[in-house]
């Protein structure tokens, strides 16, 4: 019924860049807040960036602020995470998140549907 699927992910070197997808389908994503996550190895999952339902808020981790863009296209039914100047701590596996909802946070919790994930790495 309701599934996200994450793609572009791969390795990279460091300053590379990648650019995230996370396509919907079951359901139309224009109802939905959606969120971008990561986990790395031995770590908890962390909330990176999120945006609003009509993609006119969007809110980033300190950590990744300026680095990553999140946008969205509901025409496509589409997230996207635009990585650029990706570091060797960015390695990790990426997951998209939507919940019913306007906007939500960076919490995991907060959100009821996850996709797969899909792994990033960066070489030094």
């Amino acid at each position: 019924q309701l599934q996200l699927v994450e793609s572009g992910g791969g390795l990279v070197q460091s300053g590379g860049s990648l650019r995230l997808s996370c396509a919907a389908s079951g359901f139309s994503l224009d109802d939905y807040a959606i969120g971008w996550f990561r986990q790395a190895p031995g770590k908890e999952r962390e909330g990176i960036s999120c945006i609003s339902s009509d993609g006119s808020k969007t809110h980033y981790l300190d950590s990744v602020k300026g680095r990553l863009t999140i946008s969205r296209d509901n025409a496509k039914n589409t997230v996207y995470l635009q990585m650029n100047s990706l570091k060797p701590e960015d390695t990790a596996i990426y997951y998209c998140a939507a919940d019913v909802a306007s906007y939500r946070g960076l919490a995991p919790w907060e959100y009821d549907y996850w996709g797969q994930g899909t792994q990033v790495t960066v070489s030094s």
